[in-house]
């Protein structure tokens, strides 16, 4: 089955295939980089709800969001390349467990806000669209963790 991508004029939506094809390469990177792939996905549902082409306005791009910088620094040649952008995705996130010590809380922050910034900061970095990141990346893992118990 060939997967097609359905576009209007505002939204771009993925199909189940492609969606299911992005789901192997995420859990692929998790397991080669050893995230937990119930974070991969919940940072990818919470940054582009599955949308390779989404665009921020802030010029992050495609599924895992990367901004240009971290893109170049993970290796990521074509942002919007669905493979590329999750394995420096993935990489990044691998990163970041590394420099906060697996604290979760701290990770995803850095994740939304630049690990710069919370790392100086830590957990006292109160940006309110950074906090409700952090708490949608939250229930997002945890719902992916009860499913897989199911």
């Amino acid at each position: 089955m060939r997967a097609v991508l359905i576009c209007g004029l505002a939204l771009c939506v993925p199909t189940f295939a492609q969606t299911a094809s992005f789901l192997e390469v995420a859990d692929r990177s998790a397991d080669h980089f050893g995230v937990a792939w119930e974070l991969v996905r919940a940072v990818i549902e919470a940054e582009s709800n599955w949308n390779v082409h989404a665009v921020s306005p802030a010029g992050a791009v495609g599924l895992m969001q990367l901004m240009p910088e971290t893109a170049a620094a993970f290796g990521v040649r074509n942002r919007f390349a669905a493979a590329e952008n999750i394995r420096g995705g993935v990489a990044y996130l691998a990163f970041l467990l590394k420099r906060f010590d697996g604290d979760l809380r701290l990770v995803v922050a850095a994740y939304n806000a630049g690990h710069g910034r919370i790392g100086r900061a830590g957990l006292s970095y109160r940006n309110p669209e950074t906090v409700s990141y952090t708490r949608r990346v939250a229930y997002l893992y945890h719902q992916h963790r009860r499913d897989l118990r199911k």
